[in-house]
């Protein structure tokens, strides 16, 4: 169980990442974690679309917005930033169109699978849906529900307690390194 506590510590949002193709056999293992996930009553309504290579990341990355908590010029991932990997995460609505739940648990195992092989991920609802979905061939019947991007993180992100509740926003530190400030165990934890 230590290792699944640490696994779970260090996977958090990504942003900048190195200029490194991801191995197959990395991608494949990213979307059997994401089969593999529980869903409501077994119906399995999401298809995963994987968008790869340099035209079609930068194509899919024009339609993202990133770090919303920092301005622009500190979030934006810059040109030799970017994730060389996105996987759209797709409703297929006459499966299930309430599969919120269902979405969540599978990227779950997405970025948990991926982080386990070294590859952080960002999880994107900030996104131009509809040009997505035209890009992706979405058809009536399908739904984007998110975009994940991949890559191998070229900065760190780790968790600090927060102290003050109304300051609850992410920011970078001197080193444009990523602090995620998280509420204590005792702060969102009663016991009956």
């Amino acid at each position: 169980m230590e290792n699944l506590m640490e696994l779970l510590e260090g996977r958090r949002t990504y942003r900048r990442f190195e200029q490194k193709e991801i191995a197959q056999d990395i991608i494949d293992e990213i979307l059997t974690a994401a089969r593999l996930a529980s869903s409501a009553a077994n119906r399995q309504p999401l298809s995963y679309i994987v968008i790869k290579g340099a035209d079609k990341a930068a194509e899919v990355f024009s339609h993202t917005k990133w770090a919303g908590a920092l301005p622009p010029e500190l979030g934006q991932p810059k040109e030799k930033e970017r994730p060389v990997l996105y996987i759209a995460v797709v409703k297929n609505l006459d499966r299930n169109p309430d599969c919120d739940t269902d979405a969540g648990l599978a990227i779950g195992n997405m970025t948990l699978a991926a982080w386990n092989r070294g590859v952080g991920s960002c999880i994107i609802g900030a996104c131009n849906k509809p040009a997505l979905s035209e890009l992706f061939g979405l058809t009536p019947q399908q739904a984007l529900h998110t975009v994940v991007a991949f890559g191998y993180p070229a900065h760190v992100s780790h968790i600090v307690d927060l102290e003050d509740p109304e300051e609850f926003k992410y920011y970078l530190d001197e080193k444009k390194d990523y602090c995620v400030p998280k509420r204590k165990l005792s702060d969102v934890v009663r016991y009956l």
